[in-house]
C-alpha cells in the first residue's frame, strides 16, 4: 500500500479549485458536500458550474497566479491544459499545500476516493488515481449492501460514548459491548427509526455490562481453509473480526491474518518439521490464559481443524477445564487442492468412496492396513503425506498397486504460487525430490489423477485412488 486512507476535515476552511468547466464540476459538487469554502479561479465557468455559486463560491474571473494559493487549505487544478495545471501544481508544492490535479496522477500529492456517503459514516474506495472508474463500480457495490440511514447508529452511539467510558472502564468489556450494540436489536432498532426503545435497551446494555463484574473469555477453534482467503467462510470472518486474540499456525498466511481486528494480539504457534515453536501443551496453556483472561480467543489453524489438526485435543483439553467452545468448519486440503487443479476425489467410473488418513502418526510413521487401501474401489486421502511418501508408494505397490498408476501432485493448493506436478506411482518419490516439493502439498495417486478437464482418464484396474496430503 502506497497510500494513507485518511480523511481531512474541512469544513469552514478555504479551498482553491483552478478551473471552471467539466473537469471541475465533480470537485465543485464533493467540496461543497464537505462545507467547505471555495476559492474558484478561471476566466470563464461553465453554466453547470454558475448554478453551483453561493455565499461559500468566490468566482475570480481571471487567470491562474501564484498568489492564488494563498490562505488555502487544500489546491485542485482542473483545467485540463498542462502548462496550468503544472503551474498550479508547482506553486502548491512550493508552499507545502497538499496539491490535486484531475487525471494527473502525476502531479497529485493525494487523491480523492469514491465515498459511499452515510454521514457520519463515509466509506472511501481509491485506486491511487489508476482506475478510477473501478473504484465508482465498487462504491455502487458497497452502496447497495450499506443501509441508507446506516449514519443513524453512528450519531446514536456518538451520544453514549462518555457515559459508557465512565460507567465500563474495562476497555475489553467496552468493545464487546459495542460489538454486541453494532450486531443486534438495538442497531435494528435505530435503522426502524424506533430510538425510544434503542435509548432504553442501551441504557439497559450498559447497566448490565458495568454490572457483570469478571468478563467471561471463549475459545473458537476456527478452520482457515486450505489458504486462498476468498475460500474462508463468513463465520470464521465473524469471528476473526470480533477476536480479542488469535493463536494461528504457520501455514495460515497473511492474507487471511489481514481481515482480522488490526488491534487483536497475534501469536504464531507455527510447527514444522523438527521444529515446533510452542508445544501442543503450551498452544492449550495460551488458550486458557486468554479465555480465562476474560477475552475472545480464535484458535486459527490450515484446512479444518478436526481434520488431522489436533482440534479434538484442543476441543477436549477446553472442556475439561470449563471454558466455553466451539468449533468452526473450514475447506479441508484434500477438497480445497484437489477442486483448485480440477482433480475429482470421487468419481463414478473410478473411484466410489473416499478414505482420509494421516502419513504420521503420533510416535512416526503411519502403518495403515495397506491391503485394505490397495484393493478398495475408492480414494485415499493421506494428510502430512510427502515426506512418507516413497514407504507409501512402496507400501501400496507391493499390495498390489501397480508402478504406472497416475500420481498428480499439487503444491500450495489454492494459492497464486500453486505448482501443479503429474507423473506415476512408480515415479513418485523422485518426482517429489526433483522438484523440491515443500509442505503443504498434495498428491493424488490413482486414476482420477489423469482426469483432465472432461477426458479420458487411463484406468487402473488392479487398485484404489491414493491421495496424499502435508500441512
Amino acid at each position: 500500500m502506497s497510500g494513507l486512507p485518511i480523511t481531512f476535515d474541512i469544513a469552514g476552511q478555504t479551498v482553491l479549485l483552478v478551473g471552471g468547466g467539466q473537469r471541475a464540476l465533480p470537485k465543485l459538487r464533493r467540496l461543497l458536500g464537505s462545507r467547505a469554502r471555495v476559492k474558484l479561479v478561471a476566466p470563464e465557468i461553465s453554466s453547470a458550474v454558475s448554478d453551483l455559486l453561493s455565499d461559500r463560491v468566490a468566482w475570480v474571473s481571471r487567470e491562474f497566479e501564484h498568489y492564488d494559493t494563498e490562505g488555502t487549505t487544500l489546491v485542485f487544478g482542473a483545467t485540463g491544459i498542462d502548462a496550468v495545471d503544472r503551474a498550479v501544481a508547482a506553486v502548491a508544492r512550493d508552499k507545502g499545500i497538499p496539491v490535486n490535479v484531475v487525471d494527473r496522477p502525476d502531479l497529485c500529492d493525494f487523491t480523492v476516493p469514491a465515498i459511499v456517503d452515510r454521514s457520519p459514516v463515509l466509506v472511501a474506495i481509491s485506486t491511487g488515481g489508476a482506475a478510477p472508474l473501478l473504484a465508482r463500480q465498487i462504491r455502487r457495490r458497497i452502496e447497495a449492501l450499506l443501509p441508507a440511514k446506516l449514519g443513524r447508529i453512528a450519531e446514536f452511539s456518538k451520544r453514549f460514548r462518555e457515559t459508557e467510558q465512565r460507567v465500563v472502564p474495562d476497555q475489553i468489556a467496552r468493545r464487546r459491548l459495542w460489538q454486541d450494540v453494532f450486531g443486534g436489536d438495538i442497531a435494528g432498532a435505530v435503522l426502524r427509526g424506533d430510538e425510544a426503545a434503542a435509548h432504553q435497551a442501551m441504557l439497559t446494555k450498559i447497566n448490565s455490562v458495568s454490572a457483570q463484574g469478571t468478563l467471561s473469555g471463549s475459545v473458537a477453534i476456527v478452520g482457515a481453509g486450505p489458504g486462498d482467503p476468498e475460500l474462508l467462510t463468513l463465520r470464521a470472518l465473524r469471528f476473526l473480526e470480533q477476536a480479542d486474540v488469535i493463536i494461528h499456525d504457520r501455514l495460515v498466511g497473511d492474507a487471511i491474518l489481514d481481515l482480522a481486528r488490526r488491534d487483536a494480539t497475534f501469536i504464531s504457534v507455527g510447527k514444522q518439521r523438527g521444529h515446533h515453536s510452542v508445544t501442543q501443551d503450551g498452544i492449550h496453556q495460551l488458550m486458557a490464559d486468554h479465555a480465562e483472561a476474560g477475552q475472545r480467543v480464535v484458535r486459527l489453524k490450515g484446512g479444518d481443524p478436526m481434520i488431522f489438526g489436533r482440534g479434538g485435543e484442543e476441543l477436549e483439553f477446553l472442556m475439561n477445564r470449563g471454558i466455553a467452545a466451539e468449533v468452526v468448519p473450514g475447506i479441508t486440503a484434500a477438497a480445497g487442492c484437489a477442486a483448485a487443479a480440477g482433480l475429482p476425489l470421487t468419481h463414478r467410473d473410478w473411484a466410489h468412496g473416499l478414505t482420509l488418513v494421516s502419513g504420521e502418526g503420533k510416535d512416526g510413521p503411519i502403518e495403515a492396513d495397506w491391503a485394505a487401501l490397495a484393493q478398495q474401489d475408492h480414494t485415499v486421502g493421506v494428510y502430512m503425506g510427502v515426506r512418507r511418501a516413497g514407504h507409501i508408494a512402496s507400501q501400496l505397490m507391493r499390495h498390489g498397486r501397480a508402478s504406472s498408476t497416475p500420481i498428480a501432485v499439487i503444491e500450495n493448493g489454492t494459492l497464486p504460487q500453486q505448482r501443479l506436478i503429474r507423473g506415476t506411482l512408480g515415479e513418485l518419490q523422485s518426482l517429489i525430490i526433483a522438484h523440491d516439493v515443500k509442505a503443504p502439498a498434495f498428491l493424488v495417486i490413482g486414476p482420477v489423477a489423469g482426469f483432465a478437464g472432461g477426458q479420458t482418464a487411463p484406468v487402473d484396474d488392479a487398485a484404489p485412488a491414493l491421495a496424499i496430503a502435508a500441512e
